[in-house]
C-alpha cells in the first residue's frame, strides 16, 4: 500500500484558500473602497496634496503588481514537476542585476523627495497681504474664530478701543447643558480668496484639521502657527481636533462654510450687529449672598480671569429675582454663568449669554425656590461653584 503525500497537502491548500476567501468576503461587507482614498480636495493646497498622494499610490501600486507578478511567475514557471530529482543550476550573484534593482529604488525615492518638497513649498507659501485674516483660538474643549480688520491684531480685539470692530464665533453646548454634544462653531470664508489663519492654543496641544482641505497643523501652547489656504469650491466642510486633548476631546469639532464674497460680507455685517441688552434693574448691594431689604434687589458680582471664577460660593434669597454682574477679564476668551439644579452638572435652570472679554454684563436671573444649585461656565466645565438659595 502506497501513501499519497500530495493529498493532505492539497487539502491544506484548499482549506487555506477557502479561509482566505471567507475572510475577504466578511471584510468586504463593511468595506468602502472610497475610504482608501482622500476626499476630493476643496482647496488649492489640498489639490497639491491629493496630486502627491495619487502619484505615490500609482507608483506603489505599480511596484506591488510588478513584484507580485514576478513572484507568481517564478512560482509557476519554476515549480517542481514530476521527474525533477535534481536541483537546477544555482546562480550566486549577478552584479548588473543587483546594480539595477538598487538604482531603481534610489531614483524613485529621489524623485518622490523632489515632488514632496515642491508640494510642501506650495502648502507653506504665503501671500503678503491676504484679503481675509482669522484668529483661531483652541482651548479645552472648543474652537473660537475671531475676524478682525487688517489693521487690528485678532488678540487685540478685546481692547476697549476695538469694541464692535471684530467678529467672534464660538461653539456652545445644546440646551440642557449636555457638554458631550456641542453646536460646532462655523468659520465663514469667501470662495476663491486667500485666507490666513493665525492659530493659538490657550492650554494644551491641539490640532487643526479639515479633511476636505487635506491639511493638518498642530497648535502648541506659547507657539502660534500661521497658515494660508484658498478654498476653491463652495460648501460646508467638517473640521476637528486630531490631538487627544482631554476628556471632551470629541467635542472639538467645527465647520468651514465656503461661500460667495457677498454672503461672507453679509455674515460679517450681521455678526457685528450687537444684540439688545436689557437695562439693569436698580440695585443697592454688590456683595455675593447679600440679603434683600424691602424695595431693594440683590446683585451678585462674579469675575472670570485665568479661565477661573473669583468665587466658588454664592447665596441669594429664595423666590426673589436677582442680578449677576459678570465681568469677563479673559481677553478673547468666551465665558458666561449658567445655573443648574443641585450641582453644576445637574439639569439646566438658567443660562446667561456667552461673550468674550474684556467686558462686563449684567444678567437678570428669575426667582429660584430654596435649595442648592451649581453655577458653571458653559464653555469651560472646570469653572464651577455652589449657589445657595435660602
Amino acid at each position: 500500500m502506497t501513501f499519497n503525500r500530495k493529498r493532505p497537502q492539497r487539502r491544506a491548500a484548499i482549506l487555506s484558500l477557502l479561509a482566505v476567501a471567507a475572510f475577504l468576503v466578511a471584510g468586504c461587507t463593511d468595506f468602502d473602497i472610497r475610504t482608501a482614498f482622500p476626499p476630493d480636495a476643496a482647496s488649492t493646497q489640498g489639490q497639491a496634496v491629493r496630486n502627491l498622494y495619487d502619484l505615490v499610490f500609482i507608483i506603489g501600486a505599480a511596484i506591488f503588481i510588478l513584484v507580485e507578478g514576478l513572484i507568481l511567475f517564478a512560482v509557476l514557471r519554476y515549480r517542481r514537476r514530476k521527474g525533477d530529482d535534481e536541483l537546477p543550476p544555482q546562480i550566486h550573484g549577478n552584479n548588473k542585476l543587483e546594480i539595477i534593482w538598487t538604482a531603481i529604488p534610489i531614483a524613485i525615492v529621489l524623485a518622490l523627495f523632489v515632488v514632496s518638497w515642491g508640494t510642501l513649498n506650495t502648502i507653506d507659501a504665503r501671500q503678503k497681504d491676504p484679503p481675509v485674516r482669522i484668529g483661531v483660538v483652541a482651548y479645552q474643549w472648543q474652537w473660537q474664530f475671531v475676524y478682525a480688520p487688517l489693521d487690528i491684531r485678532w488678540e487685540d480685539c478685546g481692547a476697549p478701543q476695538n469694541k464692535g470692530k471684530c467678529v467672534t464665533v464660538f461653539g456652545v453646548p445644546p440646551p440642557g447643558g449636555d457638554r458631550t454634544s456641542w453646536t460646532p462653531p462655523q468659520m465663514h470664508v469667501p470662495v476663491g480668496e486667500t485666507v490666513e489663519l493665525q492659530m493659538h492654543s490657550t492650554d494644551v496641544i491641539h490640532s487643526f484639521y479639515v479633511p476636505a482641505f487635506l491639511y493638518q497643523r498642530d497648535i502648541t501652547p506659547r507657539r502660534d502657527q500661521v497658515i494660508q489656504f484658498l478654498a476653491d469650491r463652495e460648501g460646508t466642510y467638517r473640521g476637528q481636533c486630531t490631538q487627544f486633548c482631554g476628556l471632551l476631546h470629541q467635542a472639538m469639532e467645527f465647520e468651514v462654510v465656503v461661500e460667495s464674497r457677498e454672503a461672507f460680507n453679509t455674515f460679517l455685517q450681521d455678526a457685528l450687529t450687537p444684540p439688545a441688552t436689557p437695562a439693569p434693574a436698580p440695585s443697592t448691594s454688590t456683595e455675593p449672598g447679600a440679603s434683600q431689604q424691602p424695595g431693594q434687589s440683590v446683585t451678585l458680582t462674579i469675575t472670570a480671569a485665568g479661565i477661573a471664577f473669583d468665587t466658588d460660593t454664592l447665596e441669594v434669597p429664595a423666590n426673589t429675582p436677582f442680578q449677576i454682574v459678570f465681568t469677563n477679564n479673559d481677553a478673547g476668551i468666551p465665558h458666561n454663568v449658567a445655573i443648574h439644579k443641585d450641582s453644576p452638572t445637574g439639569p439646566l435652570v438658567w443660562a446667561g449669554d456667552i461673550f468674550n472679554g474684556v467686558e462686563t454684563r449684567t444678567y437678570e436671573v428669575p426667582a429660584l425656590p430654596a435649595g442648592t444649585y451649581g453655577f458653571i461656565c458653559t464653555v469651560h466645565p472646570n469653572m464651577t461653584g455652589t449657589l445657595t438659595v435660602r
